[in-house]
Parts: structure tokens; sequence; C-alpha cells
């Protein structure tokens, strides 16, 4: 079993930056795929950034890529999503997810473990 909790949401205006956390509890969390997708009003859950169990590969939507950046700290049981150049667009509910799988999937029903969410909201 494997806790995950976010944090680093909040109100920030176009073109700013947040780094949101994702901690997770239990001993394994370096053997998971990690994940973090988002949710806006109205519309589907949607895949942002994956990392693998080694940070070695990561993957992003092709919407943030060259703005987000994902990374984690196996020894702190914790991934971090670097967000800059932020876009009224890029406003929703941010869930960190987790999975005991060896590839990073783009689709949400394979990960097991999810946070409750954090809300991001970028002002134009």
């Amino acid at each position: 079993q494997v806790q995950l909790v976010e944090s680093g949401g909040g109100l920030v205006q176009a073109g700013g930056s947040l780094r949101l956390s994702c901690a997770a509890s239990g001993r394994t969390f370096s053997s998971y795929v990690m994940g973090w997708f988002r949710q806006a009003p109205g519309k589907e859950r949607e895949f942002v950034a994956g990392i693998s169990w080694s940070g070695g590969s990561t993957y992003y939507a092709d919407s943030v890529k060259g703005r987000f950046t994902i990374s984690r700290d196996n020894a702190k049981n914790t991934v971090y999503l670097q967000m800059n150049s932020l876009k009224p667009e890029d406003t929703a509910v941010y869930y960190c997810a987790a999975d005991p799988r060896v590839l990073v999937t783009t689709a949400s029903a394979e990960y097991d473990y999810w946070g409750q969410g954090t809300q991001v909201t970028v002002s134009s």
C-alpha cells in the first residue's frame, strides 16, 4: 500500500512558476512508477508527466513539454513537478499517482494509487 499526499498548489499569475510535491508513505516507493495528472472542470483527467522508478526516464504531455519538469527523490519518498511559464489553461486539480510497474504509462486507469489532489489556478 502507498499513500500519496500532494502539496504546493495555489494561485499564480500567467508566466509564473509553482513546484508541486507528492510525499509517499511506504518502504517500496523507489520501485513505483510515478505520474502527475490533472483535471480541469468539465474535462477528463489527463496525463501530465511520468517518471520511472529510477528517475532515468521521464515523459511529458505535449502541452507541457519544455515548461514542466518531473523529478523524484527516492531517499525522501517524494516526487516533484516543477511548473514554469504557467498558462491559464494549466488551471486544474493536479494529482500524483503511483504504480508498481516497470514502464511509465500515460493511462490513468493503470495507476493503482492516487493522492487527493492540489488545486492550481493560473490567472491571466
